[in-house]
């Protein structure tokens, strides 16, 4: 099988460009706890996302510790003890380290996408409208063993020379990119379209612009950077490339950044000055005049009298959007 990129080479530059793309997730995992509690007493703080942005953190921190302890043992530690040096040892995956960033890995993607489920869940209010994501997400974390499957064949005696790409291990990964592919696929699409339909529904009575349509952007570039992503690594594999390492390692700060940026966009939303404005402005008023007369110059004068009137489908798409807004909302049920 042709190698594009030696499997050393390959977890160098992984680790580089994990650890660069884990600085940014730092910056926007303050950020995120920052805008999760801000004026906020701790009883109104929405936990669950609290929890979720540090679980991420904590995985993602982990996974980048594992890499770097890979590169001390590959290019130092068992450098010259191990037959062929370290292209030998990073192709290995029966290697206990590898094992260990593969379960990590596993992980962080069973709690990525369930976030992604659980806010489809909350928008459209239906747990049949998830079931067959849920059932996907059993495909990743349950006994079908999609992600465990692929770390015990990584360390059964069976495994050949191939090393990661041999057919018993390629089986696992490869039904564990699809499946976690489709889950996330399938639970955006879900989402993007309950967001196109809220703001077509109150776009008739809606005067200026609404808070749907970038609430749905950021929903929609939050999946596409992580399909994205998945799906090269996927391919990459197919191909039979260790270039496949190098996409995977950046999976997991992408994961928790893909989190954090939907968190942060609709926060600075909420914070930003002009949205009561914009609110106020996107309910229609109209406005009645009557006569009167002053006693002493018998000047008409004229008293305006503006009525707000929202309709009750406009009340009913304002909430959903408001459960669009799960992260930065404290529900009644939690």
């Amino acid at each position: 099988m042709v190698q594009y990129i030696s499997a050393d080479k390959a977890g160098l530059l992984s680790t580089v460009l994990e650890a660069l793309l884990y600085g940014f997730s730092v910056l926007m995992f303050i950020a995120t706890l920052w805008i999760l509690v801000r004026g906020r007493p701790w009883s109104q703080v929405n936990h669950r996302m609290f929890v979720i942005a540090c679980l991420l953190f904590a995985l993602s921190t982990i996974h980048l510790g594992v890499d770097i302890n890979r590169l001390v043992s590959g290019f130092i530690r068992f450098r010259d003890i191990t037959p062929g040096g370290p292209p030998a040892w990073f192709a290995n995956p029966s290697d206990p380290s590898f094992v260990f960033k593969s379960i990590v890995y596993g992980f962080q993607t069973a709690l990525g996408d369930g976030v992604v489920i659980y806010r489809c869940y909350m928008v459209w209010n239906s747990i049949w409208v998830i079931i067959f994501p849920i059932i996907l997400w059993f495909g990743v974390v349950g006994k079908s063993a999609t992600a465990t499957g692929g770390v015990y064949a990584c360390t059964s005696p069976s495994t050949d020379s191939t090393g990661i790409f041999a057919q018993q291990v390629g089986k696992w990964i490869t039904a564990f990119y699809s499946t976690t592919l489709a889950c996330n696929l399938t639970a955006t699409a879900l989402l993007a379209y309950r967001l196109w339909t809220i703001d077509r529904n109150v776009r008739r009575t809606r005067v200026g612009r609404g808070v749907t349509i970038p609430i749905l952007l950021v929903v929609v570039d939050a999946g596409a950077l992580y399909s994205m992503t998945l799906l090269s690594a996927l391919i990459g594999f197919a191909l039979g490339s260790n270039g496949q390492y190098v996409v995977l390692d950046m999976v997991t700060p992408i994961i928790s950044i893909a989190f954090y940026m939907v968190i942060l966009r609709i926060g600075i939303a909420q914070h930003s000055p002009s949205r009561d404005n914009t609110n106020a402005s996107t309910l229609p008023r109209v406005p009645f005049s009557r006569p009167e007369t002053s006693g002493r110059f018998g000047k008409p004068m004229h008293v305006h009298i503006q009525v707000e009137q929202v309709t009750e489908s406009r009340r009913s798409a304002e909430k959903g959007v408001d459960e669009v807004n799960l992260p930065m909302q404290r529900y009644q049920s939690e």
